[in-house]
């Protein structure tokens, strides 16, 4: 028996708007060195949002300017350094859920320069914020 609740309007929201491979640089991290020289960040977003209106009338304004976002994203890693990447993801997923039009968003932010004295590829944290 289910035990959940649909959302109908989220049941038919299935347009995504993604940019991926976004590169910054940050000075985010526990270490002092971290904070001092920095590194480059790579984010991935991916916006949940009914894209119909903007193609029916072939409308900018009634969809999400990706160029915009990722500007706003940009500010965002380059700004105030954050201990955890779990809290500049979270930071990410506050600008992407800023526009009106986004229902949800999922976020990812890699950081493959991460202090881990062993071979590695990428440290990702990935989350996923709805409007509450």
């Amino acid at each position: 028996m289910q035990d959940w609740v649909s959302d109908p309007i989220q049941d038919r929201i299935h347009d995504r708007i993604s940019v991926k491979g976004l590169r910054a640089r940050g000075r985010h991290g526990v270490l002092a060195a971290e904070r001092e020289l920095g590194q480059e960040f790579i984010v991935d977003v991916t916006l949940f949002l009914d894209t119909a209106p903007a193609a029916a009338g072939d409308d900018l304004t009634k969809t999400v300017h990706y160029g915009e976002l990722a500007q706003d994203l940009v500010k965002v890693v380059e700004g105030e350094p954050v201990d955890l990447i779990e809290t500049l993801a979270q930071r990410l997923a506050d600008v992407c859920l800023s526009r009106e039009l986004v229902s949800s968003a999922e976020i990812s932010v890699h950081k493959p320069a991460a202090p881990i004295p062993l071979p590695f590829d990428d440290v990702i944290v990935t989350i996923t914020r709805s409007r509450a």
